[in-house]
């Protein structure tokens, strides 16, 4: 759970728009580098706050997809929280390769925002909205909106309605599943586009 600052200038969904999946995968073709092997989400909470659950609930659903091929840390089953995300950051740190990591997590902020996906290049703050000193995390942050920021967090987020982070989560899922399978369909495409160029010239 992190602060969510008004003067950065991010990608901004409301999880229910017409069409509001198609969007964000075409937002997440554009800024998501799925051509690297090395991709990594991070989906940040736990699953004892029904407000903090969005993070583990989009890892569920992503790790639970079939042929998804990137890896995936942060789910209900082993979640991604304040007392372990230290030691999983110094591990994707000391790779050899270091990972791009997108970062996800559900966050606290104006009562007209709650509901609205925030997509930001940078890495988000996790711990900041209820006052905890986390390092901060991910080359891309995706954010949602749960409840209301700036009064007793923690209750806020205890009794947040799980129904708001499960659909949300939901079309976050599936906004990302969609946008790899169009990334596919490009390479496909190109490959297809290539092969009858070179028939072309023989």
């Amino acid at each position: 759970m992190f602060a969510y600052s008004s003067q950065l200038q991010p990608e901004e969904y409301f999880y229910q728009d017409s069409g509001v999946a198609w969007r964000l995968s075409s937002l997440f073709l554009q800024i998501v580098p799925f051509e690297k092997s090395n991709l990594t989400f991070c989906c940040i909470g736990t699953d004892r706050s029904t407000g903090d659950a969005l993070g583990p609930l989009v890892g569920t659903w992503l790790s639970e997809h079939p042929s998804f091929p990137y890896e995936v840390i942060g789910t209900l089953q082993q979640p991604l929280h304040a007392l372990n995300l230290q030691q999983n950051i110094e591990t994707l740190q000391a790779r050899t390769i270091k990972p791009y990591v997108i970062a996800i997590d559900a966050c606290l902020g104006k009562v007209e925002k709650i509901g609205h996906i925030v997509i930001e290049k940078g890495p988000l703050f996790p711990g900041k909205a209820v006052k905890k000193e986390l390092p901060s995390i991910g080359d891309l942050s995706i954010k949602g909106i749960v409840n209301i920021g700036g009064f007793q967090e923690y209750t806020v987020l205890q009794n947040t309605r799980l129904q708001l982070p499960y659909d949300m989560g939901k079309i976050l899922s599936r906004g990302l599943l969609l946008a790899w399978q169009r990334h596919q369909m490009k390479l496909i495409r190109n490959s297809h586009d290539d092969s009858n160029h070179q028939n072309a010239w023989q």
